[in-house]
């Protein structure tokens, strides 16, 4: 049977993703606080932007997930013919 599956990230990946989501949402953020509009305006580029957000986490669970069904269905084929060449015998005689 395989392996179990390793996560491809590095802790230092991680981080960077984590910290560029967090200053791009703040820097944003504070874009549309000091944007000399209107606060209805306001309200509704920051609601915009939360839409974005949850979105695009949405997104990435979906890919995310599908990415793990692909994955999983391999497994369990892989996983299928591996007990298929493990019982199969090539000189064993049928009948005798």
């Amino acid at each position: 049977m395989s392996a179990p599956m390793q996560s491809r990230t590095t802790a230092a990946y991680y981080i960077q993703a984590v910290l560029s989501f967090a200053l791009s949402g703040t820097a944003l953020g504070a874009g549309i606080a000091y944007l000399p509009v209107e606060p209805w305006t306001r309200a509704f580029l920051a609601v915009g932007l939360l839409w974005t957000v949850t979105s695009a986490f949405t997104l990435a669970k979906v890919v995310r997930d599908r990415q793990e069904t692909t994955d999983l269905v391999g497994r369990v084929d892989q996983a299928r013919l591996d007990k298929l060449l493990t019982e199969h015998d090539p000189f064993r005689v049928e009948g005798v």
